[in-house]
Order: C-alpha cells, then sequence, then structure tokens
C-alpha cells in the first residue's frame, strides 16, 4: 500500500486538510441523521425517506460536467471554502424551518437539494487536492488516513445528531451550522501552492473528458462501477428509521447507533490498511472479496431481529466497504492526470452519489412495496451477485496485483 504509519501527518496542509473533512463529514452525519428522523416522525413513509436520498443525488447528475471542469480550471481551495460556506445557510435554513413549528416536507427536500449542489462541487474538489498535499510515495497511506478520519466522524456524526436531537429539534443543526463554518476556517488557513489553470475556451470534449478517459480505462471504470452498483443495491442507510422505531424501538439514540456501526468497522479496517500490506499484493481481487462480504453482511442485517447481531454485521459491513474504498479511490488518484483529475473525481463523485443517495430512494421505495426486511435483503442477495460477474466482466481489474506504480506507469506511458 506504499507508506505506512502516520506518513501523510508529517505534511502541515494534509493535516489542516483532514480538519477541515472531519469537521464536514461531522457535520453532514449530524445533519443527514436529524432530517432522517425528522421527515419519518413527521410523515412515517418509508417512500418519504428515500426521497431524501433522490434530492441530494439529482443536483449531483445534474451538474457532474460542470463541477468537475470548475474543479480543474479554478482554485481548489476557494471552491471548498464557498462550498463549506454554502453547507452552513443550509444547516440555517433547516435549522429555521424546524424551529418554525410542524414542518413541511418540500421546503426540506428543497434545502437537501441545495446541499446536494454544493457537495456536488466540492467533492470533485476535494478528491482532486489529496495528492497535492502528499508525495506521490505517500498517497495510498493519505487516502487510508483520509478515510480514516472521514470514518471516524461518520462513526460520532450519527450517534451526536440522535442525542442533540433528542435533546431538542434544532439543536442537531445548530451543531452542523458551527462545524461546517469550522471547515471553511481550516481550508483558508491551507497554503497550496495555485496549480497552473488551464483557461481554454469551454468546449463539449473538454466537458466530458473525464467521461472519455474512463471509458479507455477498463480497470478505473470496473472499480468505479462495483463500488457504485454494490451500494446501490446493498445500502440500506435510508431504512435505518425504521428499524430503529418499528423493528428494535430504540428511538432517535438507536437511530444514531446503527448508522454510526458501519463507520466502526470501516475505521477500525482503514486503520489496518494504514499500517499493513493487505492490499499491497492482489488489492483488485481484494476489492471483488470485500464487495461479497459486504453483500453477505447485508443480507443478515435484513434476517436480524437481535439488535446486539444487527451491530456487529454493519460494522462488518462498514469494513467490507472501506477495502472497496481505498482500493477505488487509490486506482483513480494515482493512474489520472492532474489536468484531468477535477473531471474524472465528479464523475467518480457521481457514481459515489448513486450508490448512496439513489441507493437510499431505491431502497424507500422497494421498502414500500415489499417491506423494509425484504428489501435488504434482495439488495444484499444482487451485491453478492455482483462481485462474482464483475470477476469476468472485468478481468483486468480481478487481475490487478499493484494500488500503485507498476501498472500505473505502464498506463501513463500508454496515454497520448
Amino acid at each position: 500500500m506504499g507508506s505506512r504509519g502516520w506518513t501523510a501527518f508529517r505534511h502541515r496542509d494534509f493535516r489542516l486538510f483532514c480538519a477541515a473533512r472531519f469537521a464536514m463529514a461531522l457535520a453532514t452525519q449530524i445533519q443527514t441523521v436529524a432530517v432522517a428522523w425528522l421527515v419519518y416522525d413527521t410523515s412515517g413513509s418509508a417512500l418519504n425517506l428515500g426521497l431524501i436520498g433522490l434530492a441530494s443525488f439529482l443536483p449531483s447528475i445534474a451538474l457532474v460536467l460542470l463541477t468537475g471542469l470548475v474543479a480543474d480550471r479554478y482554485s481548489r481551495r476557494w471552491i471548498l471554502i464557498i462550498v463549506f460556506s454554502a453547507m452552513m445557510l443550509t444547516s440555517l435554513g433547516l435549522l429555521a424551518q424546524v424551529h418554525a413549528g410542524v414542518p413541511k416536507l418540500w421546503p426540506i427536500y428543497v434545502l437537501v437539494a441545495a446541499f446536494g449542489a454544493a457537495r456536488a462541487f466540492g467533492n470533485p474538489a476535494a478528491q482532486a487536492t489529496v495528492p497535492a498535499l502528499v508525495p506521490e510515495g505517500d498517497l495510498a497511506n493519505a487516502i487510508a488516513w483520509n478515510s480514516s478520519v472521514m470514518q471516524v466522524a461518520t462513526i460520532s456524526g450519527p450517534a451526536v445528531g440522535g442525542i442533540l436531537y433528542a435533546v431538542h429539534p434544532t439543536a442537531p443543526f445548530i451543531g452542523s451550522a458551527i462545524c461546517f463554518g469550522l471547515s471553511a476556517l481550516l481550508i483558508s488557513a491551507l497554503r497550496l501552492r495555485p496549480a497552473a489553470a488551464k483557461r481554454e475556451p469551454v468546449t463539449w470534449s473538454r466537458l466530458v473528458a473525464g467521461l472519455v478517459f474512463l471509458r479507455t480505462r477498463p480497470l478505473l471504470l470496473g472499480a468505479i462501477s462495483l463500488d457504485l452498483f454494490a451500494v446501490l443495491l446493498g445500502g440500506a442507510t435510508a431504512l435505518m428509521p425504521i428499524f430503529a422505531r418499528d423493528v428494535f424501538h430504540v428511538g432517535p439514540w438507536g437511530l444514531g447507533l446503527l448508522r454510526s456501526m458501519p463507520a466502526v468497522g470501516a475505521l477500525t479496517m482503514a486503520i489496518v490498511l494504514a499500517h499493513s500490506s493487505l492490499l499491497s499484493h492482489r488489492a483488485g481481487l481484494r476489492m471483488l472479496q470485500a464487495v461479497a462480504i459486504f453483500g453477505l453482511a447485508t443480507i443478515g442485517f435484513g434476517l436480524s431481529t437481535n439488535f446486539g447481531l444487527t451491530l456487529v454485521l454493519l460494522a462488518i459491513l462498514g469494513a467490507a466497504d472501506m477495502v472497496s474504498v481505498v482500493v477505488r479511490q487509490t486506482l483513480v488518484q494515482a493512474e489520472t492526470p492532474d489536468d484531468l483529475r477535477g473531471r474524472v473525481a465528479a464523475v467518480n463523485t457521481v457514481f459515489i452519489g448513486a450508490s448512496n443517495e439513489l441507493g437510499e430512494f431505491e431502497s424507500g421505495t422497494l421498502a414500500w412495496l415489499v417491506g423494509p426486511p425484504a428489501a435488504v435483503v434482495i439488495g444484499g442477495v444482487g451485491t453478492f451477485m455482483l462481485a462474482i460477474c464483475w470477476r469476468f466482466w472485468f478481468p483486468d481489474l480481478a487481475r490487478r496485483d499493484s494500488l500503485i506504480r507498476s501498472e500505473a506507469t505502464t498506463m501513463a506511458k500508454a496515454t497520448p
């Protein structure tokens, strides 16, 4: 996996970037769990829960060509400052809605969509920034630690959000607004050397350059698409308010715990990956195996009626997902030229958004039709089958040995 241990944290800008990403992710998780509980508690509808994911995803797909180009043409530091500030404004808008009394759902969906639009610009800029923070030899280590920091926030955020919501419905939105503001301040302290931004005329070929690049790289397309469809089918995050209230009867704090457990497993695995050579060989096969385990754990979650067992299964699910995340992110960052990183990251972000937000819509709709447990089990079976199919449909991914250097160098030489 490249350098191990804490090597990435030797670099000042990487430390600041991780702190900003932690505050942003913490705020996002606090706000997400509060919005989910608010919508389900108000409407009692699985479909309405699914619509949260749809509202969050639509801006990503609508803006995908623009957001990547913006990340490649303008200061990524300033993009992140503006994005985090906009996220703070959405938190304040949600705060105003809750403070006004029993909220209508459509303003919440509008604010969620606005948040999704801000994130659509922020994710490509953030992903494209990481390689500029550390030397290439520390990149895999930086990605693993960046994922670890995000997972710490993902663990603590839902729990904090659930507790704050139990104290008062406005409290989580106050907390998220503060954290988003802090993220903007931390990013403003970065001392990145400005990249030589290219100002060629905007043409269709430049807008779709990220899509074209991925289409000619079966290895990257296989890794990204596998992650997309696995979480699209197997993601049951949107249904957790139903399990918390109607299956396990644990309330907002239990919802926070359910949302936190995948991140517990993911953080544990990220630390293992940062300190071990688990992905130094047969990395592609490890990704396929991890997706299969993700599917099996999802099936177990759908069948479980024991709260403790469910927490364990969710932790296993998160650990398996982290292996897939590290392989995908490292391959994409290491094998994409810097002048294309924003546009490729934008496509990658849409795939991630589709797997998460659109997956929430799919889960909510399917649960509305067949019930939550059956919806989760069906998704888990589909995810397990994907891992088998991708083994044969994308042989370059299955044969990939090392994450960085050998094949990356060969591909770079083959790039015109």
